[in-house]
């Protein structure tokens, strides 16, 4: 019989994220030993990965960078998934995805496809989550990552659950005289979820299309027909509310708008970007 204590069992299982079967398994193969256990686990694991291409990664985190530039700073966002929140929570996982944000940073990745091609210490981000999840036996990805610049950049992260890392990461760029209210803007957009910064960012054909269904909805209710432009651009007005960042009701003072704050802090809001974890 292998010689390891249930303590080495746990200790294991938390340092791979690997299955309690799993893990038990590899230690009565390595009589014990720990080192051979792991290396059991990442063998086996290495075999099965494509066994777990179609399977779902939709627990995950969000980690966050802020990084200086020539012309001021820049953000970086990204979204490791795993299949489930005890992997989530583990060492090995939170650790990866804190390389995975390094080489996003490093890159200047836009997209997942650059990002998974970009350099780690072990060749690629690819490859450095493949060694992973052969260790962990569940299907690992990175499923969103986010670049955001200006001349100041705030970051915000908000967990879920406190004992999970954060689910939802925001990053607000301002000019210099913006970056007093960029954190309370950035909490702010975490929780109201904005598509655009203002206006003018919104797709014409977002807005002509949102025009035409109020029409014919403001049409089928009886309205006048004289009153149907008037009453459609206030109903504009809560499309505009509920998707713009600068028109919506700002989450500690509903009374203003977020971009009556802004403006008060006499700054500008540049950009932003929002990423929650399985959306």
């Amino acid at each position: 019989m292998a010689k390891y204590s249930m303590q080495d069992l746990k200790e294991l299982r938390e340092e791979t994220g690997a299955g309690l079967a799993d893990v038990k398994k590899a230690l009565e193969e390595a009589e014990g030993d720990r080192e051979k256990a792991l290396q059991i686990i990442r063998v086996k694991g290495l075999k099965s990965l494509s066994k777990r291409e179609g399977r779902s990664a939709g627990m995950g985190l969000i980690a966050a960078k802020i990084t200086d530039t020539a012309a001021g700073q820049r953000g970086t966002l990204v979204e490791v998934n795993a299949e489930t929140d005890f992997v989530v929570k583990t060492e090995k996982f939170i650790n990866m995805a804190e390389v995975v944000l390094q080489a996003a940073a490093e890159s200047g990745a836009s997209t997942t496809e650059e990002l998974m091609k970009a350099k780690t210490a072990d060749g690629t981000v690819k490859d450095t989550i493949d060694a992973v999840a052969a260790i962990i036996g569940e299907k690992l990805d990175v499923a969103n990552v986010r670049q955001v610049e200006g001349e100041a950049v705030d970051v915000y992260l908000h967990k879920s659950s406190q004992d999970l890392p954060p689910t939802v990461g925001v990053l607000v760029a301002t000019d210099k005289a913006g970056a007093g209210v960029a954190h309370d803007v950035a909490m702010h957009i975490a929780a109201y979820s904005p598509e655009y910064l203002s206006r003018d960012e919104v797709p014409a054909e977002a807005v002509e299309k949102e025009r035409e269904t109020l029409t014919e909805a403001t049409i089928a209710e009886g309205k006048p027909e004289a009153a149907v432009a008037k009453i459609v651009e206030g109903k504009m007005n809560g499309f505009f509310k509920e998707n713009v960042l600068l028109d919506q009701p700002y989450a500690k003072d509903p009374k203003t708008t977020v971009g009556k704050i802004v403006e008060a802090s006499k700054g500008k809001v540049t950009g932003f970007a929002r990423l929650q974890a399985g959306e």
